[in-house]
Formats: C-alpha cells, sequence, structure tokens
C-alpha cells in the first residue's frame, strides 16, 4: 500500500505547470491541513489499511514546503501506526521555501527522502520558467538536506527548452554531480493545457540528440535509468510501486487513490475539498484499461510486463518483438531495452 499527499499551495506558478496549485490561498492552509486529516482518517478504513502496512509516503504538490512542519505534525500522529518501520517518506520541496529549520523539523516527524523541483542550475533559465529560486537557493537547500541527515536526496531536472543547448545542459549536470544526491529525474519540457507556456507552444523544443546526450550523460555518472525520466544509484520505491500497479491512497485537493481497478478522486476546487474532504468522484476502470496501463507503465520501466495478462495475439506480438530484440524476455516477463519507443511498442503489442 502505497499513500500520496498532495499540497496544492506555491509560491509562484511555474509557466508549465498544470498541477492542481495556488499562490493566493495560503490563508487556507490550516483549514486545508484539517480537512486533509479527516480524508485520511477515512481512507485508512476504507482502503482497510492494516498496522504498519503503508510502505511508502509521498508528499507532493504544489509545493510542501510552503506549508510550515507544525502543521504536518497532526497528519503524521494519525498515520504513524499504519508506515512500516522501513517506509521511504518522501517530501518534495523546492529551494526557495526548503530552509534547514524545515527541512529539520519533518526529518523528525519522520521524512528520510526529499525530491527537490531544481529544474536548472541556469538563472536565466529558471526565470523563462517562471521559477521562484534561483541556482544558489538549489545549491544551499540540497547541502542544507545532507546536513541534516536526510538519506536520500533527489533533483528535478528539465531540459528540451527552447533555451536548451549541449552546453548549458553540460553545465546543468557537472552541478548537479557535485551534490549530494543519489537520484534525478530528467523531464523533457511539454506544453500543457491551461498554462501560460500553452500561449507560447515554442517554449518546447525537444531534439533527439539532446534527448539522448542527457540520458547518456546521467548514466555515465553512474546513474541507472530505470523508467524513462528516472535515474539513480536509488531507486525511488514509491516511483516503483505506482508502475507495479499497488493500491495506493490519494489525499488531498487533486489527489488520486486506486484500489482494485476503481480510482477515487477528491475535489480539485480547494474550497469545495475544505468542506467536504470526504467526496470522491470514482471511476471503475475496465479490465482491458488495467492491462493497457500495466502495457504502457511496464515498458517505460524496470517492471517489464507478465505474459499472463496479454492474449495470445498480443503474446504473439510481444514475441515477435523479442525475437527482432526489441524486447527482452527473462522468464515470463519482456523488458522494453529503449523506453524512447515505449508508446510505439506498446500500441504495437495491443493492436
Amino acid at each position: 500500500m502505497l499513500l500520496y499527499i498532495h499540497i496544492p499551495f506555491c509560491d509562484s506558478k511555474c509557466f508549465y505547470c498544470s498541477f492542481n496549485s495556488y499562490v493566493d490561498k495560503f490563508h487556507l492552509k490550516k483549514s486545508y491541513m484539517d480537512a486533509l486529516y479527516l480524508q485520511l482518517f477515512y481512507e485508512l478504513k476504507r482502503f482497510d489499511v492494516k498496522e504498519k502496512e503503508i510502505e511508502t509516503v509521498f508528499i507532493g504538490g504544489g509545493t510542501p514546503s510552503t506549508v510550515s512542519a507544525a502543521l504536518y505534525k497532526k497528519i503524521f500522529e494519525l498515520i504513524n501506526p499504519y508506515i512500516a518501520d522501513d517506509a521511504e517518506i518522501t517530501t518534495e520541496a523546492n529551494p526557495n521555501s526548503a530552509t534547514r529549520t524545515w527541512i529539520e523539523e519533518m526529518k523528525e516527524l519522520g521524512i528520510n527522502r526529499i525530491s527537490f523541483g531544481v529544474q536548472s542550475f541556469d538563472d536565466k533559465k529558471l526565470k523563462f520558467l517562471n521559477r521562484a529560486h534561483n541556482r544558489d537557493d538549489a545549491l544551499r537547500a540540497v547541502k542544507d538536506a545532507a546536513d541534516a541527515g536526510i538519506q536520500n536526496i533527489s533533483i528535478d531536472l528539465i531540459y528540451a527548452t527552447v533555451l536548451d543547448t549541449k552546453e548549458l545542459l553540460q553545465e546543468d549536470f557537472r552541478q548537479a554531480f557535485e551534490l549530494p544526491i543519489n537520484h534525478l529525474s530528467a523531464y523533457a519540457l511539454t506544453i500543457e493545457e491551461g498554462t501560460p507556456f500553452e500561449k507560447k507552444p515554442d517554449a518546447a523544443l525537444e531534439k533527439l540528440s539532446l534527448t539522448n546526450f542527457v540520458f547518456e550523460t546521467i548514466k555515465e555518472k553512474g546513474f541507472t535509468q530505470y523508467e524513462i525520466s528516472n535515474f539513480g544509484r536509488y531507486q525511488s520505491r514509491h516511483n516503483l510501486g505506482y508502475w507495479q500497479y499497488k493500491d495506493y491512497i490519494g489525499a488531498g485537493s487533486g489527489a488520486v487513490g486506486c484500489k482494485n481497478g476503481v480510482r477515487y478522486y477528491p475535489s480539485s476546487d480547494l474550497e469545495a475539498y475544505i468542506r467536504d474532504p470526504l467526496h470522491a468522484r470514482e471511476e471503475k476502470l475496465t479490465a482491458q484499461e488495467q492491462k493497457e496501463e500495466k502495457l504502457f507503465l511496464g515498458l517505460r520501466s524496470i517492471v517489464g510486463v507478465d505474459e499472463k495478462i496479454l492474449s495470445e495475439k498480443e503474446l504473439k506480438r510481444a514475441q515477435l518483438l523479442a525475437d527482432e530484440k526489441k524486447l527482452v524476455k527473462n522468464g515470463n516477463t519482456f523488458y522494453n531495452l529503449d523506453y524512447l519507443l515505449s508508446d510505439e511498442i506498446s500500441l504495437f503489442i495491443i493492436n
């Protein structure tokens, strides 16, 4: 069992971000955390969570570091009995709001992994993305986390912006690997509906040569690629849990939970969520939809695809790809060799 907690507050809205987040409703933080507590209390019963059953906790957003550690205390008091002794407990954080004090207080609550939204060490690129921090903030925050004794530190970097050159990315990765990190997520900029970049679609410029450069540069540093965007000497157990299709509780406005093929969507309207945090729209996934999700998730990661979920025709197509060395079969599982082709391979098998 996994647990995701969504914090929908941000210091600023990044031009590419389509996540449910607000920059003008900080006065609702206390009310929101109280509502979150009520939903979590309910979800622990709905998901029939047993003592020590939660393998991973991930606090994402938005920006979790915009909420004081004191407001998380009640949440952790509620969930602590259900968290496994060796659980991975991650929080996302932004460099400008993750102070040394905040990091230390979150560690006291149980956080043992922090994922920083660094995105770049180039101040011009950070401004272009409308990030609220600068290069020095990022360096300070990561070092503070290490000094505070956080075991596992990850950073996110964005590439495929119109500003990116090989030289700029080289400098980003040089700086990244001078830091005490053991995980890195590298995301290609995508233009999402409803974001400021929707009106500037030329902000994104992905070149296969630069994507391959990004992948090879990270791997040369000893970080293994275990999903199309994720690399590390440490592999996030929470990420792997999603791709392995484990059940997960989704708590918070705009979060998503899933149990036995049923998805639960709490309201993405912040005020509506605070008024009624137990209300959630339900979506029953068909067996075919679940299979297709397992296929897409498995082939874009080291999880792979168990042949038992495939129909006879699908199995033949997968075996054909294995014969052509596009896939590798180990035991009963097919593994993808090129994550950049994962969608095409999945569609070929399904169709």
